[in-house]
Formats: C-alpha cells, sequence, structure tokens
C-alpha cells in the first residue's frame, strides 16, 4: 500500500475508491480466467486475522457452487502444506505476512494464487497475483478490508466457469446509498458500548467472517474484548455467559430467534439483517439490502466500521495506533519488495 492514513480519512472515501478498485480488480480476474488458472479444484483460502476473515463469504459462495473450498488460518498449518490439487490462494494485504508467506512457498508454484494490496512484495513476487491497487489503508484496516472481501467474493463468482456479478460494479453506489441512510441510525447505538466489559459478534455461514472481522476492529479500535463465532456455535453453550456486554448478530433466519431471546431476557442486541423486525428497548435493528453473499459482507463491514469509529469516540479511545506491535508477522523487504 502507499501508507497509512486515519480511520476517518479512509472511510470518507471508501465508496469512490470501491468504485475504482472493482473494475481494476476484474480485470485482473479476467486475465488469469482467460489463462486458465481459475479451473479445476476449489481454492484453498489461507491468511491470518481480516484476511482470513475475508475469505468466509467468497468459500460460502463457492460451496453454494458445489464446489469444495476451505480456508485455513495460515499459522496453524504444519509444514510444508500437503500435497493436494487445490490451488492455495494467499491472503495478505502487506504482501508480507510471514505465515501466508510460508504456506505459499511450500506448494508448487503452479498452485499459488494470492489477492494482495501492496505490490511488489515477497507474495506477489511468488504468486500469480490480483492487486487492489496499493490502496491507503488506515491502521485498523477500512477500504483494504472492504476491497478484500470484494476481491475474493469476485474470484469466486468467476471460479471453475463462473462470471463475475454485474452487481459489483455498482456496489459503491449501493455502499454510499446505505452509508447515508445508516451512519446517524448507527452512530446513535454507540453509547450501548459507553461501560461494557466485553461484547459477542455472531453470524452465521457467510456471515462468520463479519463476526470476525467485527470483533477484530472493536478490539483494535475501541479496545473492548470480544469474540466472533458461528451461530451455532453460540447456541451450543457459548451464549450461556451472556453478561452485560452488547451482542451483535448479523443474519436472517435463526439469527432473529436468537437476537429475540438475548434481547427478551434484557440483553442489548443490534441486529444486522435484511429482514424487517420490530425493535424493542434491548434490539436495535440495522436493516441492510438484500445482497448476494460477498456484497452483503462489505455492507456489514460498513456498518462495523461506523460502529465502532462512534463507540472509540463514546470511550474516549485513539484509533490510529496499535498498543502491541510484534516485529515477526511481516517479513522485511528491500526497495524492491522483495523478502
Amino acid at each position: 500500500m502507499n501508507g497509512y492514513i486515519t480511520f476517518a480519512g479512509a472511510r470518507a472515501t471508501q465508496a469512490d475508491e470501491l468504485g475504482q478498485a472493482i473494475p481494476r480488480i476484474a480485470a485482473q480476474i479476467a486475465e488469469r480466467q482467460a489463462a486458465g488458472e481459475l479451473e479445476g479444484a476449489g481454492p484453498v483460502f489461507v491468511g491470518i486475522g481480516a484476511s482470513l476473515a475475508a475469505a468466509c463469504p467468497a468459500v460460502w459462495a463457492l460451496r453454494t457452487r458445489g464446489i469444495h473450498s476451505w480456508r485455513l488460518g495460515a499459522g496453524d498449518l504444519p509444514l510444508p502444506f500437503p500435497a493436494s490439487v487445490h490451488p492455495i490462494v494467499g491472503i495478505s494485504q502487506s504482501g508480507r505476512s510471514a505465515e501466508t508467506l510460508a504456506v505459499l512457498e511450500s506448494v508448487a508454484p503452479e498452485l499459488r494464487l494470492a489477492v494482495v494490496n501492496t505490490e511488489p512484495s515477497p507474495i506477489s513476487q511468488i504468486a500469480s497475483s490480483i492487486a487492489l491497487g496499493n490502496l491507503d489503508d488506515s491502521y485498523a484496516s477500512t477500504l483494504g478490508y472492504t476491497a478484500t472481501v470484494a476481491a475474493l467474493g469476485m474470484l469466486a463468482d468467476a471460479w471453475d466457469g463462473g462470471e463475475v456479478d454485474p452487481a459489483w460494479f455498482t456496489l459503491h453506489e449501493t455502499f454510499a446509498q446505505v452509508e447515508a441512510e445508516l451512519t446517524e441510525r448507527v452512530t446513535a447505538l454507540a453509547p450501548l458500548f459507553r461501560t461494557v466489559a466485553s461484547s459477542d459478534f455472531v453470524g452465521a455461514g457467510p456471515a462468520v467472517g463479519s463476526a470476525e472481522a467485527g470483533a477484530l476492529l472493536f478490539r483494535e479500535v475501541a479496545r473492548i474484548p470480544a469474540t466472533g463465532m458461528s451461530t451455532r456455535q453460540y447456541l451450543h453453550g457459548s451464549m450461556e455467559s451472556a453478561g452485560d456486554g452488547v451482542h451483535v448478530v448479523f443474519g436472517d433466519s435463526r439469527e432473529l430467534d436468537l437476537a429475540t431471546t438475548l434481547s427478551e431476557a434484557g440483553h442489548h442486541v443490534i441486529l444486522i439483517s435484511a429482514e424487517p423486525v420490530d425493535t424493542t428497548d434491548t434490539l436495535h435493528l440495522v436493516q441492510l439490502p438484500k445482497l448476494p453473499t460477498a456484497q452483503r459482507a462489505v455492507l456489514e463491514a460498513l456498518v462495523m466500521q461506523i460502529l465502532v469509529g462512534a463507540v472509540a469516540d463514546v470511550r474516549g479511545v485513539e484509533i490510529e495506533e496499535f498498543v502491541f506491535h510484534n516485529a515477526d508477522t511481516k517479513v522485511p523487504v528491500d526497495a524492491g519488495g522483495a523478502a
């Protein structure tokens, strides 16, 4: 990427930047599709943190089409990666994620694909890479995350003879409209988090990634201990410890009952859904338009960005710096971007 900008600055231009990035990404996907790189066995996506969360809707979309696909934490694999016919898609905005680079280096060159922001970079130099375009991003990722979700979603659309959904090319307009319509509503929910000690983020299927990314954003930006998990995992015991925190729930099916159950027990719930639901003093609906899996995830990320920025303000947290810096998560590079 070209550099870090403020959280507010990245958000202010996000819709326009997505509008420019998506056609650029689509052109690269078309090139790789024409070269036969996006055919055959479904991809295994590997990444860390938000990059891993970003792969969730793409995996769901591929599985919906009957294509086997997985996402795996890049640091959770013994190396070398086991011999497989499945291509590996490394996800790293910086192109320097040490664990993701190590996984890619351990597989045959013809199986290496990647989605990166920064180019050149160590990962882009060893894999056939789809680049976001060296986008400036905030320290706690905003534009970089939404553009990565879009790139992976379009990649899933195109895999094995598929076509990129034309709606991607107008998503930035939908994004801007939703932002204008929901910012006041979402910002007004921030005081719910003023004194909470923790928060749960829960979603089903493709929205598990949004739950994970939302929890990560709240930890990074608002310094609130937060956990993201799938709806079914949450129902199987985890919700028993629901306390004084706020619960953020993504989804349109079992999530409606979950939100109602928690709210009727006196817990504040923010329900992010495409379904109309009656609100109460404890059940707060943020309604999104009905969109395909990955496109919906981009809007879910938008809601989390609006909310966490407002929560940080309410809690008096400076959001432009991390507390801890770990020197071994990114590989060093020379002037040419090589490791």
